[in-house]
């Protein structure tokens, strides 16, 4: 038996052994789904809750197969595999989506893959003696990120629109997250920022002590949907049953790592494990910090629609959030 498979049983053995069950159950005479193969890049030190569902087996039954195919630095890579067609699932920060369809790319937000709350949020380190103590103090700083035109990048400007200085007055460098506490405690940047999605690493960073955290994005966003995962528009016309499955048991599989943390831990570790990774800083992970049954509101997009048209790069008036976001009621209609 592989390690995922195990994985799998783990899973349905904590549900009660339900899970195959009512995935197999349904009405008479009812047509196999046609199978769907959707490939994704992985981020290192994280799982999405699309690939916790598919190691639950929430996906069985459905004809809905994932494939890893490699990993994503960031959010915007992931869009270019999508636009590019060699993924069918990209993952994404708020913004990067939103200027990625304002780019001409025909993309729906599917569904948010993270929240940030008090539970869950991004953090930004310093060393305990920094001279750094507020957001004031980033002017002429470097911080580490591990990617440009996503989530923490936008949370930097925003969080500098907030105390009144420029967008631009700090220095973004992309390190890996891997790398990230190396790069801090080497003195090569000022600022290492954790992603919501590197409770991991945070959690390694914070065990090994000497930092401290000067600010997180809940301080600058407030609680807000992190990013989304991101499905083609002609995807979803032409398998709308799969894209409303697809985000249906990946929410499902959010909830039921909240309310099974030390299982959904143990079965990240083996992922970790399968992919070749450190599967000890499983135990760091801190969730998806996603409302209950994986729910998006209007402010998830409207937000970031309001700072992109402040800023200029998004025409007034030319989005809605209404005009981002997959329905999946819509889709069931389709059927």
């Amino acid at each position: 038996m592989t390690i995922l498979s195990q994985a799998r049983g783990l899973a349905r053995a904590t549900l009660g052994g339900l899970v195959l069950g009512l995935l197999a159950a349904g009405p008479a005479g009812a047509q196999t789904p046609e199978p769907v193969t959707l490939r994704f890049l992985a981020s290192h030190g994280s799982v999405s809750p699309h690939e916790l569902a598919f190691e639950l087996g929430y996906f069985d039954g459905l004809g809905i197969t994932l494939e890893n195919v490699g990993y994503a630095k960031g959010g915007p890579e992931s869009l270019f595999g999508l636009a590019s067609g060699s993924v069918d699932i990209g993952s994404a920060a708020t913004a990067a989506v939103i200027n990625s369809i304002t780019g001409g790319n025909d993309f729906v937000a599917a569904y948010p893959t993270n929240g940030i709350n008090d539970g869950v949020q991004s953090v930004f380190y310093v060393l305990d003696d920094s001279p750094i103590r507020s957001i004031a103090d980033l002017p002429g700083k470097t911080i580490a990120v591990n990617t440009l035109g996503a989530h923490l990048d936008y949370t930097v400007r925003e969080a500098l629109h907030g105390a009144g200085l420029p967008a631009n007055a700090a220095n973004l460098v992309t390190v890996p997250g891997p790398q990230l506490e190396q790069v801090l405690r080497s003195g090569q940047v000022d600022v290492a920022a954790i992603g919501y999605w590197q409770t991991t690493f945070g959690g390694v960073l914070l065990e090994h002590g000497g930092v401290r955290p000067i600010f997180d994005d809940t301080d600058v966003l407030g609680e807000i949907a992190g990013g989304f995962a991101v499905l083609r528009r002609d995807f979803v016309e032409a398998h709308p049953k799969a894209a409303r499955d697809f985000v249906e048991q990946s929410a499902r599989a959010a909830d039921w790592s909240r309310e099974h943390p030390e299982e959904a831990r143990e079965v990240l570790a083996r992922i970790f494990e399968e992919r070749g990774e450190n599967a000890e800083i499983a135990r760091y992970w801190k969730g998806f910090g996603l409302r209950e049954g994986g729910r998006a509101t209007e402010r998830d997009l409207s937000f970031w629609i309001e700072v992109l048209e402040r800023e200029g790069s998004l025409p007034q008036g030319k989005f809605k959030a209404a005009d981002l976001l997959f329905q999946p009621d819509a889709a069931k209609a389709t059927n």
